[in-house]
């Protein structure tokens, strides 16, 4: 009998939300969401509908998600820890090898904040369902507005007619106006032996590095030689944009990659965290602040950083990040 697992994705630093996110304390560890991190609220969300977890992350995030398992009281699960990151393609495949082959796995970020209620649960059961009759799932989200920072699918029904990158202003209007576009959550489900069958048509390097990778690993632990000889590769590049098996639900939950601070914005407002009368916001502060001719201006205050931006400017953060990071800044550690 086939079980199903939920596969967490834990890596990623969240540049654009420097100086919150740092390499030291990635944005799915912050515990900023009523006291929960993105990665705990992941583990809960799809607890009901798994068998086994299977944590799949980097070795300089490792503590982090110890602690936070150790927190939620999760003490059974499986452990993947990547000497080097190798991108989505060959994460998810050292999951699909922890297990047997008609096994079903969900693989989820550990970064995206989603309103688990009866939606949810309705995407995830449609998809498991999906998955056990020999497809290659992913989840597309309806969107509410013109978002650039997202990919897209293009979508008939169950079918995907095409993923698409992230559109500029116009191309996004033009996919809301069209009605048949989704926003491409970066949710999977499928069978594990499906998914490494396509892996291994489509990119047979990355296949067999990664099984030699995962099959000399120690305890979970993956050699660093071994890593570095798997091809850097995305998911959507490696099998989504290829396999002929792809299904798509129409997702109806609420959903944000937070990848921006103009989400985490969205998120606090709605929480009914604090803005004033022109929705200028504080975080991390406690000293009186006062906005002077401004609107929408989220102001971030951490012990060696401040960062003053427009929300509509949130996707720009990236470029600081990066100046940081080009400066070899222990402002990033």
């Amino acid at each position: 009998m086939s079980a199903t697992y939920h596969v967490i994705l834990t890596g990623g630093v969240g540049s654009r939300l420097w100086p919150l996110s740092r390499k030291s304390q990635p944005k799915q560890y912050l515990e900023i969401f009523k006291n929960d991190s993105l990665f705990e609220l992941a583990i809960k969300r799809n607890q009901k509908f798994s068998d086994g977890l299977i944590v799949v992350g980097n070795k300089d995030n490792r503590s982090l998600s110890i602690s936070s398992l150790k927190k939620l009281g999760v003490n059974n699960y499986h452990e993947i820890v990547e000497a080097t990151p190798r991108n989505t393609a060959p994460a998810i495949a050292f999951a699909a090898f922890q297990v047997k082959p008609d096994d079903i796995l969900v693989v989820t970020p550990a970064d995206h904040i989603i309103k688990a209620d009866e939606n949810y649960d309705h995407a995830v059961s449609k998809a498991i369902k999906l998955a056990e009759e020999g497809n290659i799932v992913t989840f597309g989200v309806k969107p509410t507005r013109p978002e650039t920072g997202y990919g897209y699918i293009e979508s008939d029904g169950q079918n995907v007619v095409s993923f698409r990158e992230k559109p500029n202003l116009e191309t996004a209007k033009d996919f809301l106006h069209r009605g048949n576009f989704l926003w491409n959550s970066g949710m999977f489900c499928f069978k594990a032996g499906v998914f490494l069958s396509e892996l291994e048509k489509y990119e047979p390097k990355v296949f067999e590095a990664s099984k030699e990778a995962f099959q000399k690993s120690e305890e979970g632990r993956l050699d660093e030689a071994l890593s570095m000889d798997i091809p850097s590769i995305s998911v959507d590049y490696a099998v989504m944009e290829r396999s002929e098996l792809i299904k798509v639900v129409n997702a109806d939950f609420e959903w944000s990659d937070m990848g921006s601070f103009e989400a985490v914005y969205d998120y606090f407002v709605e929480s009914g965290y604090p803005v004033d009368q022109e929705g200028n916001m504080v975080i991390g502060c406690d000293k009186f602040t006062a906005f002077v001719g401004l609107k929408n201006t989220i102001f971030v205050n951490t012990s060696d950083a401040i960062l003053i931006l427009s929300k509509e400017a949130s996707q720009d953060v990236k470029g600081v990040y990066q100046q940081l990071v080009d400066e070899n800044s222990p402002l990033i550690q």
